[in-house]
């Protein structure tokens, strides 16, 4: 999943980029650093997995 996608998605679902970085264990500001560029596998990983966990506990 692409930085693009990942933003759509959060989106769609609204859920804010606070709500993820909690559900990653992050800061607010380092989701945003993270998102300017493409993420590594193990971040697009913990990100995927938190963005997941917070559509299907809605």
């Amino acid at each position: 999943m692409s930085n693009l996608e990942i933003r759509k998605k959060l989106l769609s679902n609204a859920i804010k980029n606070y709500q993820l970085a909690d559900a990653i264990g992050i800061n607010q500001s380092t989701l945003s650093v993270w998102l300017r560029t493409e993420l590594n596998d193990e971040r697009r990983e913990r990100v995927e997995k938190a963005l997941d966990q917070l559509i299907n506990n809605k």
